[in-house]
């Protein structure tokens, strides 16, 4: 490779961009000429290069995990990540990666295609979890970094972390994975499932060939409701909402008359024109076809490649579309395989979201897990 090490000179949270001027050859078949990875850097790479921390996302967040200097916006986890916070950017130099196949920065169905000059959209290769791994892969390696401390990775990202310890066993020291599995189950994937066919049924979808006029916007709005139905909790809604009426948007026949209606419309209107829709049914889908022990006998030889010195692995009760038994098997298959793995069960009501909202669970959490490793 010849892309140049940035680490030093790079401003701290601007984003910068690996350019891979090679071909990239997806898991499942297919290969992008070339690729573009987005990703944001924040604190000192220390001289021996071995204290760098790795975060991987979820579906939708950009690389902008926290804020800084050069971009002074909050991050997606700006409470977490920063100078004497859990994830001590005083101590660690933290890189956050924009998954392959997004839209925000890193090459994706959205990316112009350079050999037509158009966006790829349906042309796109196929999606896996594991090519989201190796694609970041060669933003270490074009960082010089050969071993990471930790590989942190909430919701889709700590399937993608899992690719990447499949990937290459030694790459990082530790692992923090937070309401993730190891493989997509059924409920969860009738989800994901309803929420694509709701933005391919939409007119506006046209086989992929929607424009800036013509967005199936209907399609993403109601994807995007049920995807807040099932990120957060019954208990949650319950308490903060019960039964008030809202005032915020007209109301329509059969609809739009309880804050909990207008709380959903108002969280969809926010994501319907912030992430494009092929890109939202390329990575929904590569969360359902990801399992670990494709391949293998069962799940225990699946992970027994995996090289670690420790691991920590965070659920949250309420969590229904990622379930507790799902984190509890990753920190199974990794004692089996006879590394130093806890799990930890939160009592968090804000279902899946939890950990990018209930801070005050969270944080002690992660903190004392990162004061332990070296």
């Amino acid at each position: 490779m010849t892309q140049s090490i940035q680490a030093k000179t790079s401003p701290q949270g601007a984003t910068q961009y690996l350019h891979y001027e090679q071909p990239f050859r997806f898991a499942n078949g297919g290969e992008l000429p070339r690729l573009d990875m987005a990703y944001e850097t924040w604190g000192q790479l220390n001289a021996e290069r071995s204290n760098a921390i790795l975060i991987l996302t979820g579906l939708s967040p950009s690389a902008h995990v926290a804020s800084s200097a050069a971009d002074p916006k909050d991050g997606w986890w700006e409470p977490m990540v920063g100078p004497g916070k859990p994830i001590d950017t005083d101590r660690y130099f933290v890189i956050c990666v924009n998954s392959l196949g997004s839209c925000k920065g890193s090459t994706g169905p959205a990316s112009i295609n350079p050999v037509t000059g158009k966006p790829y959209r349906l042309s796109f290769p196929e999606l896996m979890i594991q090519d989201i791994a190796s694609s970041s892969l060669l933003v270490l390696e074009s960082l010089g970094i050969d071993q990471l401390r930790a590989v942190v990775g909430p919701s889709m990202g700590g399937m993608s972390g899992l690719a990447l310890l499949k990937l290459k066993p030694g790459v990082a020291r530790h692992f923090l994975a937070i309401s993730t599995a190891a493989r997509a189950e059924p409920f969860a994937i009738s989800i994901r499932s309803l929420q694509r066919e709701m933005v391919v049924r939409d007119p506006a979808w046209n086989d992929g060939a929607y424009t800036e006029q013509e967005w199936p916007e209907t399609g993403m709005r109601l994807a995007r409701k049920l995807g807040m139905i099932s990120y957060r909790s019954e208990p949650e809604w319950r308490e903060r909402f019960g039964r008030s009426v809202q005032d915020h948007y007209e109301e329509r026949l059969f609809g739009m008359h309880f804050n909990i209606e207008s709380y959903l419309e108002s969280a969809a209107r926010k994501f319907i024109r912030n992430f494009d829709p092929s890109c939202y049914l390329y990575l929904s889908q590569a969360i359902d076809f990801f399992d670990i022990s494709n391949g293998y006998e069962d799940m225990a030889s699946a992970f027994a490649g995996i090289r670690l010195e420790s691991a920590k692995i965070i659920g949250v009760e309420t969590d229904f579309l990622w379930p507790v038994h799902q984190q509890k098997q990753i920190a199974e298959m990794l004692v089996a395989n006879g590394i130093q793995s806890s799990f930890e069960l939160l009592p968090s009501i804000q279902g899946h979201d939890s950990f990018l909202v209930d801070y005050d669970r969270f944080c002690p959490v992660v903190a004392d897990y990162f004061a332990h490793i070296r």
